[in-house]
């Protein structure tokens, strides 16, 4: 650490100022708790704007947006990330949060009983801390990758904007994920195009037709935010399966592939004289290369005991009772199917806001020396603001 910059104490550190922050933010201001939030972008929404151009949400706007404001457009569209990234950074304004972006965290830790926050500017001191982000941080791309030929475009998902940034000829796209396939139909239309990688099944309907925005969506709604969950039989039994699992393909399908021209291989497996080898034992003769094979929690800055044998976060709904006062929000199924979406991310931050209540509450209570300052002290505040 570097003292010369001094250390900022506050109540709680919110870390990430993406939807999982920003709604930690809107709940703990309901409940008029003092915190912070920390985001390592230069604006907010910037993680949005920085994936490629013609994502779009696969939610309808009128059920994407988080607790408190509307997403616009309004109704049945299907909102650009740009429109997501802007609406973030207008949520943010709506409710005051106290969000200070360009503040990468280079380490979290403890020391006699606090929190220890260290960004690349400012150090800061907490008495509980939120690492509100996903469990998508570091663009994963095989090792043998460093083997292909130099004159190969390599770029994974992360850095993909538009096909302007390949070289002509024969493109294949490694993942056969809802990322993959999107790139991939898109690239298409340029570049011939491969997809490699083992299909994980699709949403036999049109999510952009009438009836796939007004009842089937509801429906499968429904299921990822109450039904898929840990409180439910069938969520506990799911929840190992749906951690490590490719979600299905959702917009677009495999006959949307093939009637684009995109050709199906099998999975890269290695490197063969520069190029990619197939678990065919073949190898493919391509000038660019698209890595749609995911990401690493990135989660190494944390210097805590909270990860189990697997690296995976430890906690009971976003409660890491091994670290009391850290909480984590916005992580793949923390509760539900939903937990990291636009759509269930408010509903596990309202349960983290009323855990930190409770205990900022007990914490008083301890502190108090007399029945007079105990007595002042008043109702328990989980039911503050309350839903």
């Amino acid at each position: 650490m570097n003292e010369d910059r001094g250390t900022e104490k506050v109540s709680t550190l919110v870390i990430g100022g993406g939807q999982a922050g920003l709604t930690m933010g809107y709940h703990l201001a309901r409940r008029k708790l003092s915190f912070r939030i920390l985001d390592g972008h230069d604006r907010i929404g910037d993680a949005w704007r920085r994936r490629w151009d013609s994502l779009r949400l696969f939610t309808p706007a009128r059920y994407a947006g988080l607790p408190g404001l509307p997403i616009p457009p309004s109704g049945d569209d299907f909102p650009s990330k740009d429109a997501v990234a802007d609406y973030l950074e207008t949520y943010a304004e709506q409710f005051h949060l106290p969000v200070s972006t360009g503040m990468k965290v280079k380490r979290l830790s403890k020391q006699d009983g606090r929190f220890l926050v260290e960004t690349d500017k400012q150090l800061f001191e907490a008495e509980q801390v939120i690492v509100a982000m996903a469990n998508y941080q570091m663009p994963r791309v095989p090792a043998f990758a460093q083997q292909l030929d130099a004159d190969i475009v390599q770029i994974h998902s992360h850095h993909y904007r538009n096909p302007s940034q390949l070289k002509p000829g024969n493109t294949l796209v490694v993942g056969a994920g809802n990322s993959g396939a999107d790139i991939a139909l898109e690239v298409a239309r340029t570049h011939p195009t491969w997809m490699s990688g083992k299909e994980s099944g699709h949403i036999p309907f049109q999510i952009e037709t009438f009836f796939g925005r007004q009842i089937l969506f509801r429906i499968v709604r429904f299921l990822g935010h109450h039904v898929l969950t840990l409180s439910t039989p069938v969520g506990r039994k799911q929840h190992p399966k749906l951690l490590t699992r490719t979600t299905p393909l959702i917009r677009v399908k495999p006959k949307d592939l093939t009637d684009a021209g995109v050709q199906r291989v099998e999975r890269v497996i290695g490197v063969r004289n520069g190029q990619p080898l197939l678990a065919g034992d073949r190898t493919l003769d391509v000038a660019n290369i698209i890595w749609c094979t995911g990401y690493e929690p990135g989660f190494s800055w944390i210097d805590l005991p909270v990860f189990d044998d697997k690296g995976r976060p430890m906690h009971e709904r976003g409660v890491v009772h091994r670290v009391p006062g850290m909480y984590f929000v916005g992580l793949h199924f923390l509760y539900a199917m939903s937990s990291a979406t636009l759509i269930g991310v408010g509903r596990d931050a309202e349960h983290v806001a009323k855990a930190i209540a409770v205990r900022n509450w007990n914490r008083m209570r301890q502190r108090a020396t007399s029945p007079q300052s105990a007595k002042a002290l008043g109702r328990k505040p989980d039911l503050l603001a309350a839903s």
